[in-house]
């Protein structure tokens, strides 16, 4: 059975969503460093262990496991505001890191002086210690850990692991957005529940447990201080650089005021009955109670801001429901019950547990750091060239006003990408690929020679506009549109005739010679359907379309074939065949366009999937594929690419896809992908034959609705 029937209101909904959701409730049964679950909202989370809370930071510190070549992911407090830089005593700028790259506009200057094999490498050379600051600043803060803090006998040292804890059982309920987590600890039992506000920076807890009353159990709230490593997000080792100060105590609540650096921010503490006071370790709080039940809101502000706590726990939890209510019964929902394809157990599951995921980390006012909300990577940066696999979903699946919310975000660092544009002599904005909230380039030696990043503001806002056509979005997006088009149209480089995508550049598939890479498959495709967003832009907005913009798309070089299949680029070694398998996105992520042969990209998709060194791609790059054989006719092949068994295609029971260990124990793009994959799959495009286009016929059941089609 396969039917469409678009509806947000919950009475006409043909799937039971409760049911559907409801049977994917994500359930945990042991302590495991690499399991942990997260309440938020977009813009703040919550990430806790098998307690509920963050009681045992040590199991889940990950610069210990990535020593010992073991997986776990940290249970941090972060959100979109929370950023800090580390005192700048060289004054570094991004000048400081550039280098100038001939081209036939003259010198260009990127800041290419750093990269990972500088970082990895020990003591840095002098010419890389601008980059290296520059790159590793701002970095996105750890708000603060709150855990239940346990010990045998109340003058006891306390535990630092779960290895006392019995009978350990936990639930995520992806209906209410509730963690219920339940274990005995010195032969008594402990139960916590967890939630977030869904609008608000703000975690609410409810624990009981006759361990609270005997002295035996407290909640300790633990502030670190900001890590500029690559991929880490704290720094127990520096208590000496921040400050925490416990003000306006009473007996049900109390405020403490974060100092760290020049960033400044606070925690504001209610709870139900309690004393709280300083431990003998530095920026650690405990809080205790007489009774067998604590219920605790913690608030978290940035400065300027004053914490406000005007519900209690059970208002939160309703809210909480409420809101997930509101959620999974809005947009697309998609059911496989009845298939008989074994596999299709397992696709439902993914499929429930990304829409969660993506909510909570990748909805906010900012586009999202790869890991999200949950730990960091990157120091915490937005990937741009991400930003689309992260997010495009939301307006397909019909939650378009998640997409949205990131999207001002573009028109705030306008001038930076303008001014980007203009420091390289070509019009218009060009976006960056690595940044934190201020848009300004993270020095890189590959990330400043991306360009895949530049037609993403242009797809996402189509993908918009198609959800919300009678918006304003085509006036708010005007210039945006029109500068992101103007540079696309002045990077291209005309030859006798044709335009090419020149060097310096680096394709999607990163590991090729920036300085010799020209005419990459995908990004010829992505071009020239760039521009023809741009051109519809125009003509919504009342004008004709341009002239010269129509010439660069008329005029664009083919992507380079060999043996009658694409290659990755243009110039040698034309293809690798490792990390990503990009030149695929040019027919599937990108629509049909005049410069993709359907045949030929059918037969390069074959080629791909049997001769590709899969260990080394990424978790989006099985979605690639999906979309890919969907668009071509190939369904059997869409459907064995999003279930194909290799290391980085793997979900744990929490719905994450560990990509290489502790380094990036949480990689959301892949949740994003297989959303953005399953809605072409299922919802189809502009002219698809058939309904379910991305489905086999034989052995899948499928009952969808609410999809927007692709165009």
């Amino acid at each position: 059975m396969k039917q469409s029937t678009p509806s947000d209101k919950e009475s006409t909904l043909v799937i039971d969503r409760k049911s559907l959701v409801r049977r994917h409730t994500v359930r945990l049964t042991e302590p495991d460093p690499a399991h942990v679950l997260t309440v938020g909202n977009g813009d703040f989370a919550y990430t806790a262990d098998i307690t509920g809370m963050q009681s045992f930071p040590a199991h889940h510190d990950q610069s210990a496991a990535m020593a010992e070549r073991r997986l776990a992911v940290n249970t941090a407090t972060m959100s979109t505001w929370g950023w800090h830089a580390m005192p700048n005593p060289e004054g570094y700028t991004l000048p400081d890191a550039m280098t100038e790259h001939n081209t036939v506009r003259g010198t260009v200057s990127y800041p290419d002086k750093f990269g990972i094999a500088a970082m990895m490498g020990g003591d840095l050379p002098e010419e890389m210690r601008a980059g290296a600051w520059l790159s590793a600043n701002p970095q996105r803060l750890d708000l603060g850990r709150i855990g239940l803090l346990l010990r045998p006998s109340p003058d006891a040292a306390p535990e630092t692991g779960p290895g006392a804890l019995r009978d350990t059982e936990q639930c995520l309920d992806l209906w209410t957005g509730t963690i219920s987590s339940h274990f005995t600890y010195a032969g008594q039992e402990a139960r916590v529940t967890t939630v977030a506000d869904p609008e608000r920076a703000r975690v609410a807890f409810r624990i009981e447990s006759e361990l609270l009353a005997d002295g035996l159990a407290g909640v300790v709230l633990r502030f670190p201080y900001p890590s500029d490593g690559f991929f880490q997000t704290s720094d127990w080792t520096a208590p000496e650089r921040h400050r925490t100060d416990l003000d306006e105590v009473t007996d049900t609540g109390c405020v403490l005021r974060r100092t760290v650096d020049d960033t400044t921010y606070s925690v504001r503490l209610s709870w139900s009955a309690g004393v709280v006071g300083p431990t003998r370790n530095p920026h650690e709080y405990l809080l205790t109670t007489d009774s067998d039940t604590l219920e605790l809101v913690a608030s978290f502000s940035p400065e300027g801001e004053i914490p406000s706590l005007d519900d209690d726990f059970t208002s939160l939890a309703q809210a909480s429901a409420a809101h997930w209510r509101d959620f999974w019964t809005s947009g697309a929902a998609i059911d496989f019950t009845g298939s008989a394809d074994p596999r299709a157990v397992e696709l439902e599951r993914r499929v429930v547990l990304s829409q969660y995921l993506t909510a909570v980390n990748c909805s906010g006012a900012l586009p999202p750091q790869e890991t999200g909300l949950i730990t960091n990577s990157w120091h915490g940066k937005h990937h741009l060239e991400m930003h689309w696999w992260h997010a495009a979903h939301f307006a397909t699946w019909g939650r378009p006003e998640l997409l949205e919310r990131s999207l001002d975000w573009y028109l705030s660092i306008l001038p930076e990408a303008r001014a980007t544009a203009q420091r390289q002599h070509y019009d218009g904005a060009r976006w960056p690929k690595q940044t934190g909230p201020d848009g300004r380039e993270s020095p890189s030696d590959i990330g400043v020679f991306l360009i895949w990043q530049q037609p993403h503001p242009l797809y996402l806002l189509e993908l918009l506009h198609r959800s919300r056509p009678e918006s304003e979005l085509v006036t708010r997006f005007a210039e945006l549109v029109e500068d992101t088009a103007a540079f696309m149209v002045s990077f291209v480089e005309e030859r006798d005739g044709t335009y090419h995508l020149p060097a310096p550049l680096l394709p999607a598939q990163e590991f090729y010679d920036a300085t010799t890479t020209e005419d990459p498959t995908f990004e010829l495709a992505y071009w020239w359907w760039g521009l023809e967003i741009a051109q519809r832009w125009r003509e919504r907005t009342g004008r004709e379309r341009d002239k010269q913009w129509q010439r660069v798309q008329d005029g664009l070089a083919l992507p380079h074939r060999r043996d009658g299949l694409y290659t990755a680029i243009a110039t040698e070694p034309y293809l690798k065949r490792d990390d990503h398998p990009a030149l695929l996105c040019a027919l599937g992520f990108v629509p049909s366009t005049p410069l993709v042969d359907p045949g030929v990209m059918t037969a390069t998709l074959q080629d791909v999937r049997a001769d590709w060194e899969w260990n080394s791609a990424w978790g989006w790059d099985f979605p690639v594929m999906a979309m890919t054989a969907t668009r071509v006719g190939r369904p059997d092949l869409a459907v064995d690419a999003l279930l194909m068994d290799t290391p980085k295609n793997q979900y744990l029971p929490t719905g994450h896809t560990p990509q290489i260990g502790s380094l990036l124990p949480v990689y959301l793009p892949s949740n994003g992908a297989l959303l953005a994959a399953v809605s072409l799959m299922a919802g189809g495009w502009d002219g698809a034959d058939g309904e379910c286009p991305g489905f086999p016929a034989e052995g899948w059941t499928v009952r969808h609705e609410g999809f927007v089609p692709w165009p």
